[in-house]
């Protein structure tokens, strides 16, 4: 891949047809594509992430707010270097990453679309958990819409927060919940489950913490 011809399509051909909108701090950012050959497959609390026709083995991660987070992603990236667990950098500008595209299907919409998570994926994700500690990163924020599986492996696909200090208990808490309900439930007869249902569990899990971290100080 030719990186200056695709940084050039960034700047003149993606950038300015976008618009990444905050409605809140909870949610998603709202994406508004205007162009005709970029693709816009994700969007998260922080960024929007697009494909370009032309190369579907990249992707770029456009920063909508706390754009000062970016230049700590950048350096996550830097950290964990190259992984089979995570994406890999190729290069960055002032409010956007080019990375790896990783295919897959987040377990957040394997629950909804009824496909069934091997165990397997769930200690990938450990493994790649335990090496980013082992590259002096803190392992924060990773939940089921930022984690992958594909061809029955699992995958990282959003590090933007691993150099946090503390202890998150996001991704402790999902295994618990996989182990003790999903596995011996729901695995092997895995219904879809409606996203309104599957939604309403993510938005009070967050209720529930944020009362439980009041109570606790």
């Amino acid at each position: 891949m030719n990186i200056n011809k695709y940084i050039n399509l960034i700047e003149t051909e993606l950038l300015p047809n976008i618009d990444l909108s905050v409605f809140s701090p909870f949610d998603p950012i709202v994406v508004d594509n205007r162009s005709d050959s970029w693709k816009t497959i994700g969007c998260g609390n922080y960024a929007g992430v697009f494909m370009h026709e032309a190369y579907p083995e990249v992707v770029v991660k456009v920063y909508g707010r706390n754009q000062e987070e970016l230049t700590e992603e950048t350096e996550v990236y830097k950290k964990l270097g190259t992984h089979e667990s995570f994406s890999k950098l190729y290069g960055y500008g002032e409010n956007y990453l080019i990375l790896k595209k990783l295919e897959g299907i987040t377990l957040f919409n394997a629950l909804i679309k009824g496909v069934q998570i091997p165990k397997r994926v769930m200690e990938d994700i450990d493994r790649g958990l335990e090496y980013a500690r082992s590259v002096d990163l803190n392992p924060f924020d990773v939940h089921g819409k930022n984690v992958v599986m594909f061809e029955g492996r699992g995958y990282i696909v959003d590090v933007s927060d691993f150099y946090k200090q503390g202890y998150c208990r996001k991704w402790d808490d999902l295994k618990k919940a996989y182990h003790k309900i999903y596995h011996p439930f729901l695995y092997k007869y895995h219904p879809p489950i409606p996203f309104p249902l599957v939604d309403a569990i993510r938005k009070g899990y967050r209720i529930y913490r944020r009362v439980k971290r009041k109570l606790e100080k």
